[in-house]
């Protein structure tokens, strides 16, 4: 396909639909939904955590919905674990920033949490959900790194102002 279309469109169709199926299934399943997303930040060297799914086009910080029952540190904590087996040794820092993600739905929106104090128990392999993750130096992301997690990463760590949409 040609470079000059949109990430989304250089996505084979399969992958298109399998995407918009998963997020169709997720809304039929939590009408109202509430997720949580980490930067895990390596201070030393200077490197956030990225993972790329193996349903959604491009890089992106690790996290998920917030299951009934469950608090936003408590999300926080399984999806780091489940999408890179890291593990919280400290409380990560509740940003001041709520963002409505209009892409995923008209009622989904993200808590941000920034993670400094934690421990990989073992590098991420790939699986049915995760297709690679790693830590990536703040100064070479990778080039399918989303827009969205560009602009957090630059209200973090470039003193940008806060968008209200994910």
């Amino acid at each position: 396909m040609s470079d000059d279309l949109p990430h989304f469109m250089r996505e084979p169709l399969w992958r298109r639909l399998r995407t918009r199926l998963f997020h169709l299934w997720f809304v039929l399943r939590r009408p109202m939904t509430f997720g949580v997303r980490g930067v895990v930040y390596d201070e030393a060297a200077n490197a956030v955590f990225l993972i790329r799914h193996t349903y959604v086009p491009g890089w992106q910080l690790p996290g998920g919905g917030v299951e009934a029952g469950e608090t936003a540190y408590e999300a926080l904590a399984r999806e780091l674990e489940e999408e890179g087996n890291i593990v919280l040794d400290g409380t990560p820092a509740l940003l001041k920033s709520l963002h409505f993600n209009r892409n995923v739905s008209r009622r989904d929106h993200v808590a941000l949490y920034l993670v400094k104090s934690y421990r990989q128990t073992s590098p991420k392999t790939p699986d049915m959900e995760i297709a690679e993750a790693g830590f990536f130096s703040l100064d070479s992301l990778p080039d399918e790194t989303s827009p969205a997690t560009r602009r957090r990463l630059a209200e973090i760590f470039e003193g940008k102002p806060a968008d209200a949409y994910w």
